[in-house]
């Protein structure tokens, strides 16, 4: 077995090819990795790497591929040939100047390393942060003017190597005539104090001086740069040492152990590869599967001192990691300023990272999460969807739950809303019971009693119908709402085109035998109804069928409120009943706008077609309005709608009747007729003065046919 304190080269980890070897000393690779674990725990993510030819460049190559892998962008990754000039210590020199690196990582040897930092000097590149696998580089490097500037900061790593307990002892008390058979203290005696001991027929020259044996080691400086390996010597010899004594040991456990005075060297190597110990001072000494040292590293950086002093202080430790390969656990002290070597600056929580196009992955903008996403760490790659029940808080660094809301009874809004449709109810129910109440009027029973109930009773119900849009949204208001609201206006709009044919019809039938007559028959106006009806509730059927409408939660619409709604199901389906409704609000609207002209005397067929004029209005203002409000708003908007369109129908139809009815009761009879201009001009027109004087008198309105099923209207045109 072999146990090398100096030796550094990757190779000998090898056991294929050394299989006895074993060392004290990192290997060139260990460091690579205890470099790279050292930028990972700065937090560095761009940084540059330096690294010659011969030396360093497979631990270059290495960290360049662990880096990468750990998401580290390399800026630069520079080569130095063995054969090295001035020119090209200046490209790397001015490479260096240019880039926005701070942190570097060297693998050089001393006399190029010197090279570089007088060209950085000269040109004045400082701020860059220097990580160092062994510290003796940077030391040497000092002896250089300014160089001090340069390594500001710089890391260097130092193995943490036992300290040879009782050393400075052993050399005081060292003296050649305690130990006249070592050779090799008798010289080291003359190197150190520059004597010659005496010799036989020796005669010293005369400027040499003999040596007296008075002189003495205590407290002299070691003259040898040798002297400095020997803490790296210190276990190779102990680890040999305990083997020795493991096989001593192991004489009195097992007998195949051998004579452990007498035994080959290849018997000592299992035994050394098994040591495991502590010095005195704590180290714990044992070697890997490949025959490297166990490494501690000790961390040292470059500090200024307040006196203006430059030197390395100690700031950390790094430790093997106890499970994972390659792997090292960093201790280091909470105090230091840790330089940051970054392409970009951090993204704070609330943002994102975009990358830059054309630059690596560590150069990127930042960039604040949108509506309804968070970041709750710095540098995210992108933002997290905040889950339905949450929204993004205004920093967008975390989610914040949502408040449920809909259009309540109890706001302003709904209480308003829910006092105006109890009011037309009521408003409705009223009228109703005027009707009702002077059912026996000539302005009730000409405009066709029965459809003025229904009517009456459909509007009722449609002002209603606006309590099912109002509260928490259920499965069972989310069914109910739409469909009675295009049921009973349907039930409305019909009545209102069935009075309205009837009107038109009366008129035009005005001798007896005419076919148009059939249509005023008792059961028209209620056909007209029930087949539009009919057709309504066929659409609603299937809409209900196929896909109804259901509660939904709607998180888009207001930002921090979870909207309590009912989604329509069917989009195909619910067009299909607006638009129904809406061709039928249109014919009516048509009809009632051609027979304006008709004579005035309870004909309603002007207020019919305003009536219809404002619900068209309402109803053609309420689809951009529809679809472009969110949340709450849209369940106000068409309410609102259903409301007005109400309003509209029952004001326009029922109030001029009702003026006559409660404030112009003399004109609410039959013999008011005979002063209507429409009735003296009918009357003017190609009949006898003595015939139309008996055409009257012939008729009295005693006498008339009850007109709730055959229109006062014609019969008074008839007269």
């Amino acid at each position: 077995p072999q146990v090398s304190y100096a030796s550094s080269l990757p190779t000998l980890s090898d056991k294929t090819q050394f299989p006895s070897f074993l060392r004290t000393r990192p290997s060139d690779l260990t460091a690579s990795y205890a470099m790279t674990q050292l930028v990972l725990h700065l937090g560095w993510s761009w940084v540059g790497i330096i690294t010659q030819d011969d030396f360093g460049q497979q631990a270059g190559n290495i960290a360049s591929q662990e880096l990468g892998q750990a998401g580290v962008c390399i800026d630069f990754h520079l080569h130095v040939p063995y054969h090295q000039s001035p020119e090209k210590i200046d490209t790397i020199a001015r490479k260096m100047e240019k880039s926005t690196a701070r942190g570097v990582l060297v693998f050089l040897t001393n006399s190029i390393i010197q090279l570089i930092i007088q060209r950085l000097v000269g040109i004045r590149v400082l701020g860059q942060v220097w990580v160092s696998e062994t510290l003796l580089h940077t030391v040497i490097a000092l002896a250089t003017p300014g160089a001090s500037w340069v390594l500001q900061g710089a890391f260097g790593l130092k193995l943490h190597s036992s300290h040879a307990h009782g050393l400075s002892e052993f050399f005081a008390h060292l003296h050649p005539s305690r130990t006249p058979e070592d050779m090799f203290l008798r010289r080291f005696w003359e190197a150190t104090f520059g004597c010659r001991w005496p010799h036989g027929n020796y005669t010293a020259p005369s400027d040499m001086q003999l040596c007296s044996g008075n002189e003495t080691l205590r407290d002299h400086k070691y003259p040898f740069q040798e002297v400095s390996r020997l803490e790296a010597a210190y276990p190779a010899v102990y680890s040999i040492a305990h083997a020795l004594q493991d096989m001593v040991l192991c004489e009195h456990e097992n007998s195949e152990c051998g004579d452990p005075v007498h035994f080959q060297p290849w018997q000592l190597l299992q035994p050394l590869r098994k040591v495991s110990f502590q010095t005195p001072d704590g180290t714990h000494i044992m070697f890997d599967a490949n025959g490297d040292l166990v490494t501690k590293f000790d961390v040292l950086q470059g500090q200024w001192s307040p006196e203006g002093q430059f030197y390395f202080v100690h700031i950390g430790n790094m430790y093997p990691h106890p499970s994972l390969e390659n792997r090292m656990m960093i201790l280091l002290k909470d105090s230091i300023q840790v330089p940051s070597s970054v392409c970009s600056t951090s993204c704070e929580p609330g943002s994102s990272q975009i990358p830059q196009q054309g630059a690596p992955h560590c150069c990127f903008e930042c960039r604040p999460c949108p509506e309804g996403q968070f970041a709750d760490q710095r540098d995210m790659k992108s933002c997290l969807q905040c889950p339905d029940e949450q929204y993004s808080s205004q920093s967008k660094d975390h989610c914040l739950p949502r408040t449920e809301t809909f259009l309540a009874f109890d706001e302003p809004l709904g209480l308003v809303l829910t006092v105006v449709s109890l009011a037309l109810a009521s408003l409705a129910c009223l009228i109703l019971g005027v009707f009702l109440w002077f059912q026996k009027t000539p302005v009730v029973r000409a405009n066709n009693r029965a459809l003025s109930y229904v009517l009456l009773v459909s509007l009722s119900l449609c002002a209603l119908s606006p309590l099912l849009f109002l509260g928490r949204p259920s499965t069972t208001t989310c069914l109910l709402r739409q469909i009675t609201f295009a049921v009973v206006f349907t039930v409305a709009v019909s009545c209102v085109l069935a009075k309205t044919l009837t009107v038109v019809l009366a008129f035009k039938a005005t001798r007896p035998g005419q076919r148009v007559r059939i249509c005023l028959g008792p059961f028209a106006s209620s056909s007209v109804v029930l087949a539009a009806s009919l057709v309504q509730i066929i659409l609603c059927g299937v809409w209900l069928g196929t896909s109804p409408p259901f509660p939904h939660k709607d998180t888009a619409s207001e930002p921090g409120h979870l909207v309590l709604q009912c989604h329509e199901g069917s989009g195909i389906a619910f067009s299909c009943v607006l638009g129904y409704l809406g061709l039928l609000a249109i014919g009516t609207f048509s009809v009632a706008f051609l027979a304006r002209g008709l004579p005035d005397t309870f004909n309603e067929t002007k207020f019919l077609t305003f009536s219809m004029l404002l619900f068209c209005s309402v109803w053609t203002a309420f689809l951009p309005l529809y679809f472009s409000a969110r949340g709450k708003a849209t369940v106000a908007v068409e309410v609102f709608c259903i409301l007005a369109s109400t309003a509209g129908l029952l004001g326009g139809i029922f109030f001029p009747k009702c003026y006559l009815i409660l404030l112009k009761p003399e004109r609410n009879t039959p013999l008011s007729l005979r002063h209507e201009p429409w009735a003296q001009r009918d009357l003017g027109k190609g009949d006898p003065p003595s015939h139309r004087h008996s055409t009257i008198s012939a008729r009295p309105p005693s006498q008339q046919q009850d007109p709730g099923s055959q229109f006062l209207v014609p019969v008074l045109t008839t007269w």
